[in-house]
Order: C-alpha cells, then sequence, then structure tokens
C-alpha cells in the first residue's frame, strides 16, 4: 500500500507509521535504565512529542495512549509526570497495565496513536 509511510525504519520496526492520517508511534522506552519512574517517564514523553514534531502534530492530537509499568507500584509516580504533560482538556483515551517489559530495569513503556495535525 503506497499510503503507509514509515519513518526511523529499521528490519524490526518502525518507530512512527502514517496511514490515513493517523500517526501510530512504536512503544517508547528511556534506555537509561538506571534512571526512576519519573526520570524514565520524562525522557519517554520528551521523545514522544519529538515524534509528533516530526509529523507536525504535538500532544493535543494524541487519540489513544496505552502505557505499561513494571509495576503497579509506579502507577501513582507515572500519573504525576502524565498528569502534568498531557493538554489541558484534552487527555487521550488511555490504557495503563503492568507488564513484564522487554529488560527488567525499563520501568515504563508508553505508546500513542495520534491525528496527524
Amino acid at each position: 500500500m503506497t499510503d503507509i509511510q514509515r519513518f526511523e525504519t529499521n528490519d524490526r520496526m518502525s518507530q512512527i507509521v502514517v496511514h490515513n492520517g493517523v500517526l501510530y508511534l512504536a512503544g517508547q522506552v528511556d534506555l537509561d535504565m538506571s534512571e526512576t519512574v519519573t526520570d524514565q517517564t520524562t525522557k519517554i514523553l520528551e521523545r514522544i512529542d519529538a515524534l509528533l514534531k516530526s509529523q507536525g502534530a504535538d500532544k493535543s492530537c494524541i487519540l489513544s495512549a496505552s502505557i505499561w509499568l513494571a509495576s503497579m507500584q509506579y502507577f501513582v509516580e507515572f500519573n504525576g509526570v502524565w498528569d502534568a504533560w498531557v493538554s489541558p482538556n484534552q487527555a487521550p483515551a488511555r490504557a495503563c497495565v503492568q507488564a513484564e517489559l522487554a529488560h527488567p530495569e525499563f520501568l515504563v513503556e508508553v505508546s500513542v496513536i495520534a491525528a496527524s495535525a
């Protein structure tokens, strides 16, 4: 299909896939695994901002967010960063679950789907 665009692509995955005006972002993690949930979340949300901006969008365009936490003990700490970041009165649909992440030191992973601007 020629109307599918892929960005920051390697053999395994693309960081962004665009189709019919919708941006699909890969799950984002903080590669500095020595950091706290707050620090990992902050860096992940900064990366999401940058990926959205690369396509002319921003966090107000987010339709849905999927959040994976290594433990639900991080829920309050994660939400402290998330709530300060999300656009006022434009919170996306959201799911937040506990999951075993790809590496034991990953505490948070976030993926979003957004409308293109």
